[in-house]
């Protein structure tokens, strides 16, 4: 490589082949069709979804799960419809490369009247709206400074675990620049702490945490995305903590450790886990995110000079807030350095978790229902399983499960929109296929947001993936029934033969190559005799469920969080 010069689209390609990213999707469209020639060149593997937007889905989750995603769409019109994708991607911190191709740079210079266009000669108004949702931009005018550019962006998108956005104009595609760079990393390390502020925190953590009675570690989705969770599993065995998650943080602490002790939701917590969270001298949290879903409504109940928050690039606490000290360092030196003889932590019983007890008519009935399927589905999760809960019913009632040790959770507990499940597991299940670790995939969607993405089951049979999904039929949007509207017209929609769905999607001539399984479910005994069969249990090929459960049956915890917003003023 280091004696041949290569073109813009090579040196881009390969960039994100070197730092994980091997499948690329998105949309064709005549302003990236050339740069999309070499894809497969650069040794990359293209999706090609339904539309933008299921293509940002997609790489969200396979970002998540892979280091980075990435997906290409076309000037305008391809772009702006997977901003919402890439606004999700930002507000949940996941790395995502959104590329575009631009016209030509003449065209663009000259004002030229083209189509995807707002017809007013201005080429910046499209990445000027993507500017407030992804940490770095670029746009490749010049082979001279594109490399370097190229390297700043990527290394932003890793580093921050956020989404950036890279125009490439059509004719920049094939120019030439210097390959030799490619010989060198781009470095993903995070920045270095600035020591003194680094040394004065660790100095007051170690104290608070040697001076507590009763600590607690409290564990939450930034520790997934800035990838630390192998630090802080040290640190908790280390010291022993008791180990909590949020529902963001669901699947980041191994929840078969001694040390576990249960998901801490603010007032929709059990009272052992409240207690024990909201009783605590001093709350260790790692990548907190204090939204109101993950929160419960804002009720956390956590003293501010208690807790020590630690985030990616700053920890706050006594009301402080210390700059530049970066969680990945500073954990690795709390890992490093605490002392557990020096703690004076106290022997308290862990929280125990309490079974849900059924009602008497949900013990009676032969119905699916939420109170019955997520501890039932405990059981029959794997170690290593990818778990993507759509926003909904699903994204609560998944806070009932208890995950086996190395599970990871996909959701959008934050941006929270509709329809984004069906495109991570396609992201999810293509990322566990390109790594080659066997981890089924699992999907548990919602009909009212499956009607949303449906189109990208095709995308899921076309690159053959393995992947599971629940269908969860229960005739509506049934957590905005719950939010507001029980009987209103405008949260039904249409009746779907959903299982009939997967056959539409497989070509007739390729029936035979696609491993396609479609299931019926209405009854519990249905269930458990098709999570007894072991074929569907093993997720080889595409396994689709439309299970049906009653309309107006929701998870517990989410009846009680929309009746607590009901009760405040709008």
């Amino acid at each position: 490589m280091s004696n041949k010069t290569v073109n813009v689209a090579e040196y881009l390609f390969t960039r994100l082949n070197q730092l994980g990213v091997k499948d690329l999707h998105g949309v064709p469209g005549d302003f990236n069709l050339v740069a999309l020639d070499y894809v497969e060149p650069c040794g990359l593997n293209w999706v090609g979804n339904c539309n933008e937007l299921n293509a940002g889905y997609a790489a969200d989750a396979y970002g998540r799960l892979m280091g980075m995603g990435a997906l290409v769409t076309t000037f305008g019109v391809g772009e702006l419809s997977c901003l919402n994708a890439i606004a999700g991607s930002f507000a949940e911190f996941c790395p995502v490369v959104h590329i575009v191709g631009t016209p030509k740079r003449a065209a663009q210079k000259s004002g030229m009247l083209l189509h995807h266009t707002l017809g007013n000669g201005d080429f910046n108004v499209f990445a000027d709206m993507s500017k407030p949702i992804t940490i770095a931009q670029t746009n490749l005018m010049d082979p001279a400074t594109a490399p370097a550019e190229i390297d700043r962006v990527l290394q932003a998108c890793y580093v921050n675990s956020r989404p950036v956005y890279i125009q490439l104009p059509a004719d920049m595609v094939m120019e030439e620049v210097d390959g030799k760079l490619l010989d060198t990393p781009v470095d993903v390390k995070p920045p270095q702490s600035d020591r003194e502020t680094e040394n004065l925190a660790t100095e007051i953590i170690l104290r608070k945490l040697y001076a507590a009675k009763r600590p607690t570690l409290l564990l939450d989705a930034g520790a997934q995305r800035h990838r630390v969770e192998d630090l802080t599993e040290d640190f908790a065995r280390k010291t022993g903590l008791p180990t909590f998650i949020t529902p963001m943080g669901k699947g980041v602490a191994n929840e078969e450790s001694p040390n576990y002790a249960g998901i801490y939701i603010g007032k929709g917590s059990e009272e052992s886990v409240r207690t024990r969270i909201e009783e605590s001298d001093c709350v260790i949290t790692i990548g907190n995110v204090k939204s109101d879903v993950n929160s419960f409504g804002f009720s956390y109940r956590i003293g501010r000079l208690t807790s020590v928050d630690l985030h990616f690039d700053h920890v706050v606490m006594d009301c402080a807030k210390f700059e530049n000290v970066y969680m990945k360092w500073l954990l690795e030196r709390l890992v490093r350095e605490v002392d557990p003889s020096e703690m004076q932590m106290e022997k308290v019983d862990m929280p125990v978790r309490k079974n849900v007890e059924l009602t008497n008519g949900e013990a009676a009935t032969q119905d699916v229902t939420h109170a019955w399927l997520w501890p039932r589905i405990s059981s029959w999760l794997r170690t290593g399983d990818v778990v993507i809960t759509e926003t909904g019913t699903s994204f609560v009632g998944i806070w009932e499960t208890k995950f086996p040790a190395g599970v990871q959770a996909i959701n959008q507990t934050l941006w929270s929109s509709i329809g984004y499940g069906l495109g991570a597991a396609q992201g999810a299940a293509l990322a566990m296929k390109t790594s080659g670790g066997g981890r089924r995939t699992v999907c548990f969607e919602g009909d009212g947001s499956f009607q949303l993405t449906a189109q990208e089951l095709s995308t899921i049979i076309r690159q053959d993936l393995d992947c599971t999904i629940f269908l969860i039929e229960n005739d509506g949007y049934e957590i905005e029934r719950w939010v507001h509207g029980m009987k209103a017209k405008y949260n039904d929609i249409s009746k779907w033969r959903y299982s009939k769905i997967a056959e539409v999607f497989t070509p007739e001539e390729e029936v035979s190559q696609h491993r396609v399984k479609s299931y019926k479910v209405s009854t519990r005994s249905e269930l458990e005799e098709l999570l007894a069969d072991e074929e569907f249990s093993e997720g080889k090929g595409l396994h689709f469920v439309e299970l049906h459960m009653p309309r107006y049956n929701a998870p517990q915890t989410l009846i009680d969080f929309a009746q607590s917003l009901s009760k405040k003023p709008s």
